[in-house]
């Protein structure tokens, strides 16, 4: 199954109330790469309290997030070899639907504008994957993904941590939840190389800015929305724990 028709459906969306900074166009880099600068500065204020910049950031991440993982979940549904990895696709498939729902619901209100492709960095891990078969698929997809819920736990932390906006803690509330139940059913298909993963995720390669942004929509362009397929009933509020009594082999990917 390919990228194309996993992301099916579009919307628009609108109303964003008036904020007192009007330039809230999608930013060239988005901040993300300067966070540590600027992240809190206020970029606008609105009825649900101020907005910063690394609050902007995590509703971009968040939307891009799921721009790779929900078409990567659908591939997970659909050839994983194991019940374990396509319960696991389910959950990736339901979470980010519902996340992306919130972003969509959110953005307009505080005046983000949202990407409606991924970043390079994140394409490549769904071509990645894609040219995996069999359990090196299930292999490679877990692990990816597990570095990638890894790095982005802490930083959901500190946004809730720090935003005074309320809309961004509800998001991050909601983003916490959907990660660590990512994360548990990740490590439930026992795929996980935690040595290697633990080493990725504290030393992240070094990439150009442009690989890590997802591109601006283009002018006009409905916002895309990520949905559930019919019939899909999955709880990723509450996650199960993982089994302590099965042993947790040590694959490598690629």
């Amino acid at each position: 199954m390919r990228m194309s028709r996993n992301l099916a459906g579009t919307v628009f969306v609108g109303g964003a109330v008036s904020l007192t900074i009007a330039a809230l166009a999608y930013p060239a880099m988005l901040g993300i790469e300067n966070t540590a600068s600027s992240s809190d500065r206020v970029i606008a204020n609105t009825r649900y309290g101020p907005l910063t910049e690394a609050d902007r950031d995590f509703v971009v991440k968040v939307r891009a997030a799921g721009l790779w993982e929900h078409p990567l979940g659908l591939m997970a549904m659909e050839r994983g070899t194991t019940a374990a990895m396509k319960e696991a696709g389910e959950h990736l498939v339901a979470g980010h639907a519902r996340l992306d729902a919130t972003c969509r619901k959110i953005a307009p209100e505080l005046g983000i504008t949202l990407p409606n492709q991924a970043s390079p960095q994140q394409q490549q891990f769904v071509a990645t994957v894609d040219a995996s078969t069999g359990k090196q698929f299930d292999t490679t997809a877990v692990n990816i993904m597990r570095i990638t819920h890894g790095q982005i736990f802490p930083v959901v932390a500190k946004i809730r941590a720090t935003t005074k906006n309320t809309l961004i803690r509800q998001l991050a509330d909601q983003t916490n939840d959907t990660v660590l139940d990512h994360i548990t059913v990740l490590e439930k298909t026992e795929l996980v190389n935690f040595d290697q993963v633990n080493y990725q995720q504290a030393t992240p390669p070094k990439l150009p800015k442009e690989q890590l942004t997802p591109p601006p929509p283009q002018p006009g362009a409905p916002v895309l929305a990520l949905t559930e397929p019919p019939g899909l009933d999955v709880n990723t509020t509450a996650p199960s724990p993982s089994n302590a009594a099965s042993p947790t082999p040590s694959p490598t990917i690629g």
